[in-house]
Formats: C-alpha cells, sequence, structure tokens
C-alpha cells in the first residue's frame, strides 16, 4: 500500500524506546507520513530525537486519558488538526487510550476491549475461563486451598517487575507485603503454568492474521521470571490452541506478541502483551524474516491490507541479553555495532550505557544490551556470540 506523502500519523508514546525511536520513526519517514508524537514525556522525547530527519513534531498531551488525545487532536491550534490518518500506539500501558482514539475518528484500531483484557490479567483470565480455566485471584484474597506454587505478579505489570514464585500463604503474604511497600496497583496470585515457554508472534489487518514466528525462552532460576535468552524456532504444534485463544480475546489487529508455556500436547497463555515483541527482539524478527515489520505495522493502522505472508526464514536466530549481575554504575561497555564473523551477522544495541546507574531488580529492566545473531545453524551463532561476549566487557563499579 502506497502512502501520500501528506498522511499524518499520531503516535501516542509513554517513556523513550529504541522500538519508537530506532524502528517505527524511520519507518514512518520511509512511508513518507508526518508524525506528531503525543506524549506526557515531551522532553525526554525531544531530547532523544534532536538531530534526526525528518524529526518528528513532539506535543504534550496526558496520553493515559484518550479524552485528552481526542481533545489534542480536535482543538490543537496547528498541526495536526483534526483527524490524522492514523493513531499508533506500541506502549503496553497505552494500547487501550490509543484504541479508543482512533475509534472516536473512525480510524483502523485494536477492539479497545481486546486491548483491556490483554492488559488486565484478571480480565484476560475471565475471559477464557470457558476455554482454558487457571487459578487467578486478587492477591490480597487467595482461598487456603489454592494450588501452590503460585505466581505472584502486578495485575498491569511488565518485564517480569515484581513477579514471583510463591511455595505458599506465608510466602504469598510476604512477597505482597514488600511489592506493596515500593508500587502501588493491585496484584494477583495466578497458578504456575509449567512447560516449556515459547512466544508466538502475529501480525493482523483485521481480516488476515500471519504468524511471523516464535521463539523458545529461556528463565532464570525461581523465584524471579528474567528472560535471559530467545531462540528462533518453529511454532510449536499446538500453535493452533493459542490462536483460538487470541481470537476469543478479540485479538486480531496489529502486532501481537504472546507468552504461552506447553506441556503434553496442551498450549497455556501466560501473557499476552498487544504490540510488537520487545528488547530487541522486534529488529531480529525483522532481520531474520527479511521484511519491512515496522513499515506494515504501520500500514494496517492506516487500513492497509497484509498481502502475503512473510517467507519461513531458512537460518537460526537468537537474542541473548547481557545481564547485570550487581548494582552499581556502569563503567565499561561496547557501544551499538553490527558485524559480520563467518556466516553469522551479529548486532549489538545497549540498553545502558557507561556512566549509567545500574540498580539490579531480578527483571528484565536488568538488561544492559542484548546482542542478536542470525546464521546458518545453531552452533555458528552460539559460536558467534560467545566470542563477541568474550571479546568485551561489561563492568559495574
Amino acid at each position: 500500500m502506497a502512502v501520500a506523502a501528506s498522511q499524518s500519523l499520531v503516535l501516542v508514546a509513554g517513556k523513550v524506546t529504541d522500538s519508537v525511536t530506532h524502528g517505527f520513526l524511520p519507518a514512518a519517514a520511509r512511508l513518507g507520513l508526518d508524525v506528531t508524537v503525543l506524549t506526557d514525556r515531551p522532553s525526554d522525547h525531544a531530547e532523544a530525537y534532536a538531530g534526526t530527519d525528518p524529526a518528528p513534531t513532539v506535543a504534550r498531551c496526558d496520553v493515559t486519558d484518550f479524552r485528552a488525545i481526542v481533545a489534542h487532536l480536535a482543538h490543537a491550534a496547528g498541526p495536526p488538526l483534526g483527524a490524522p490518518a492514523g493513531i499508533f500506539s506500541n506502549s503496553d500501558f497505552l494500547q487501550v487510550p490509543a484504541a479508543l482514539a482512533a475509534a472516536y475518528f473512525g480510524l483502523p484500531a485494536k477492539d479497545w476491549r481486546a486491548a483491556a483484557r490483554a492488559k488486565d490479567k484478571a480480565l484476560m483470565r475471565a475471559h477464557l475461563a470457558a476455554v482454558d480455566p487457571v487459578f487467578s485471584a486478587d492477591a490480597a484474597r487467595v482461598p487456603a486451598d489454592a494450588p501452590y506454587p503460585l505466581v505472584l505478579k502486578p495485575r498491569e505489570g511488565v518485564a517480569s517487575e515484581d513477579v514471583f514464585l510463591v511455595n505458599d500463604a506465608r510466602e504469598l503474604a510476604a512477597r505482597r507485603e514488600e511489592i506493596s511497600a515500593r508500587r502501588a496497583g493491585p496484584l494477583v496470585a495466578e497458578e504456575y503454568l509449567p512447560g516449556a515457554l515459547h512466544t508466538l508472534e502475529t501480525l493482523g489487518d483485521g481480516h488476515d492474521l500471519h504468524v511471523l514466528g516464535s521463539f523458545r525462552t529461556r528463565l532464570s532460576a525461581p523465584p524471579h521470571f528474567v528472560e535471559e535468552r530467545l531462540e528462533w524456532t518453529p511454532p510449536p504444534p499446538e500453535t493452533g490452541q493459542v490462536l483460538a485463544q487470541l481470537e476469543r480475546l478479540g485479538v486480531g489487529f496489529g502486532a501481537c506478541h504472546t507468552e504461552f508455556a506447553v506441556r503434553d500436547g496442551r498450549a497455556r497463555i501466560i501473557e499476552v502483551n498487544y504490540r510488537v515483541i520487545g528488547d530487541h527482539c522486534d529488529f531480529l524478527l525483522a532481520d531474520l524474516l527479511g521484511v519491512p515489520l515496522f513499515e506494515r505495522i504501520l500500514r494496517v493502522h492506516l487500513g492497509g491490507r497484509l498481502g502475503a505472508p512473510p517467507p519461513v526464514p531458512s537460518g537460526h536466530a537468537v537474542a541473548e541479553p547481557v545481564i547485570a549481575t550487581r548494582a552499581g554504575t556502569l563503567t565499561d561497555a561496547p557501544e551499538a555495532m553490527e558485524r559480520a564473523d563467518g556466516a553469522v551477522r551479529l548486532s549489538y544495541r545497549p540498553q545502558r550505557r557507561a556512566g549509567d546507574a545500574v540498580a539490579l531488580t531480578r527483571t528484565n529492566r536488568d538488561y544492559l544490551g542484548t546482542v542478536r545473531a542470525i546464521g546458518p545453524s545453531a552452533a555458528e551463532v552460539d559460536a558467534a556470540i560467545g566470542r563477541f561476549r568474550a571479546e568485551h566487557a561489561w563492568r559495574i563499579a
């Protein structure tokens, strides 16, 4: 689908992310879109895009409230005055307000109810209960006969933050008190779902849904759930079960990243993130598929159709984060780079740079950077990653 240069895109954002800065904004420029970033953190975004050509317009807005987004677009003194060609967000927290604002202007959008179900883990469990019952309760009202071990987590959390495996009521109470001391918001306690952990990456246009692929995920040891490695694999045979559950949730427009466990032929959803996969795996996915992934995601939000699905990759790919093991100040770390190691294409993108303070959280927030590698075989990819990590140092004082 060709995009006219006069079309405008409103990108609804919270914090600055590499996915937007290095993925969606360059994609929008290639599509000839005039971009306005609506955000409640305008100074952070203005700083991040300084020197970018073309630079997006950055405007302050309470993006957590769809009414504020609508009012900004309807009453702004300058461009974009009135309805844009598309409203898009890649933020976990802003899918519902972005969808509601798009719906107000009659633009292509995710069903706001599906976005709410994906974000709110209690809503998701309630909506899937008829097809996949999973024990889930408000963490303050867990019955005595609950099926321990349980996973304690924020009802609308992300990035494995404040997620713990608890083995009994006493441990549940202690962890609940610990989490509540540092963050507000409700907590849920869910049945622990054992099995092989996979992701499913999908992209839909409201008519067709493409399965882009799947990663196998390696986690840290309990009680934490830090993602230590994602390895490209064919979607498991149980993928159809996951797609049926996503359809029941109403998920089928735009990008979606779903995490699920497979055991004894049964697939059970752990979490639905109604946006493209993060932690730099979106860049890996685009490189591996050999398609303009970010442009394709934006096109469906402009009313475009998907067309033919991307080809099935023949190579192997891994995303492996470098994870902090202590708190302090990062004194030494490599900069972003891309290089060839034999037949392997290797990329590194930092999430922390020398001089940054590092707090040890036992979550995905502990990533110092991510190594991405694509090659003909698993052995070659693993060897290239090993050499890269051996040649560079990440030191924390």
